[in-house]
């Protein structure tokens, strides 16, 4: 029962702090730390996500103005100062949130196996992507990117059933996605939508000989040999071929050496898409379909863009960068599991609107969303974008 907390108090309450300190204490996060704590700075740019606080300044004002309030936000050092901020997010290692996040991840994505696909399949489904985030060359020369700018990349491998990243990785914007796939642990029976820019056969091979499949699209360039056709329904369907056959050229054939299906359709206005899969048994309409669902990861790097604190930074350095970029996934992931223990139907746009205007109540969570009407939200990642 709550006993009078305040809004921002109860939401960390979720936070498992067994695990937070472990993390903190793998890293020596807090070594030789009197006053302001891995858990403080974590609680302060917490505040900063869920608030849409856009500097340090701002930040250290409004903890400032809330002073008597800090121990009962959770806070254990007497006050926040920007420099104090400023530094621990340069020094103190952004592995410490990174792992912190991975654990939250492992909490979220049982809360969420059992949401519906918006297809009928009967599978574990992950689109794989990458986000740039742009900046300056001459403020962080540690990103380069091109002649002129600089970025860092978030590659991110989302699971479609409740849109929650199961792998999240952050780069500068030079390292090229498809280097991102070696990284992955390949679950065996589960789908893994890719765009063109992931065509690497030797890559996608290692997928298939995992015993999973893949859907992505053929560049213009793609060699294919068809071996034979399978019937389709070109008058109910917008499907216009289904081929099994193998690929010609020396190289393709030689990272690639199995057989690959190639489904092609066309959309509304005629135009055309190939679709390379190595799984020979979904109906060709629902190849199509899985790759639609491909928009759920363009959508999650739109939400968070807008909705969290990622493309302003409060450092200048790597692991400030790094660091902001991790709690901000923690947040996330948080407010999602917040979602699902607490039952509510709000979207996570709507939980996060509500929130930020409510930090300082003493409200029971709960009881802040009895009522509340339905908002239109067209960024929520349920939003549908056009087939391709």
């Amino acid at each position: 029962m709550n006993q009078g907390k305040l809004v921002f108090s109860q939401i960390m309450d979720h936070v498992p702090m067994t695990t937070f300190r472990r993390c903190v204490a793998k890293h020596r996060g807090d070594h030789k730390i009197k006053d302001f704590s891995c858990f403080d700075q974590f609680l302060a740019m917490s505040f900063a996500q869920l608030t849409y606080r856009e500097s340090l300044r701002d930040i250290e004002v409004n903890l400032r103005i809330q002073a008597k309030r800090l121990y009962h936000l959770g806070f254990r050092c007497q006050t926040i100062s920007r420099n104090t901020l400023s530094n621990a997010n340069a020094i103190r290692s952004w592995q410490i949130y990174a792992d912190f996040a991975q654990y939250l991840i492992g909490i979220a994505r049982p809360l969420y196996a059992q949401d519906p696909l918006a297809i009928d399949l009967d599978a574990a489904v992950y689109a794989f992507d990458a986000t740039t985030i742009d900046l300056c060359l001459s403020v962080y020369p540690w990103a380069p990117f091109r002649t002129t700018k600089a970025a860092v990349k978030m590659h991110t491998l989302l699971d479609l059933h409740g849109n929650i990243p199961s792998f999240i990785h952050i780069t500068d914007g030079k390292t090229h996605e498809v280097n991102i796939l070696d990284q992955l642990i390949i679950e065996a029976g589960a789908f893994y939508l890719m765009d063109r820019g992931y065509l690497d056969f030797a890559r996608l091979h290692k997928i298939h000989q995992s015993q999973a499949f893949f859907v992505t699209r053929t560049k213009s360039n793609t060699k294919f040999q068809r071996r034979y056709s399978q019937p389709v329904d070109r008058v109910n369907t917008n499907v216009i071929s289904d081929q099994v056959g193998v690929l010609p050229l020396y190289i393709a054939k030689k990272d690639y050496p199995d057989t690959i299906r190639r489904v092609t359709v066309k959309d509304d206005k005629g135009k055309r898409f190939s679709f390379l899969t190595n799984n020979m048994t979904l109906k060709p309409e629902l190849i199509a379909d899985l790759y639609r669902q491909r928009w759920q990861v363009e959508l999650f790097f739109k939400w968070i863009k807008q909705h969290l604190r990622i493309k302003k930074f409060l450092g200048t350095t790597e692991n400030a960068v790094k660091t902001q970029i991790w709690i901000a996934v923690c947040t996330y992931v948080l407010i999602a599991i917040v979602k699902k223990r607490l039952k509510l139907n709000q979207s996570l746009y709507e939980i996060l609107q509500i929130l930020s205007l409510s930090m300082f109540e003493k409200t029971p969570i709960n009881q802040l969303f009895t009522g509340e009407q339905e908002v239109s939200d067209t960024n929520s990642a349920q939003f549908q974008l056009p087939l391709l």
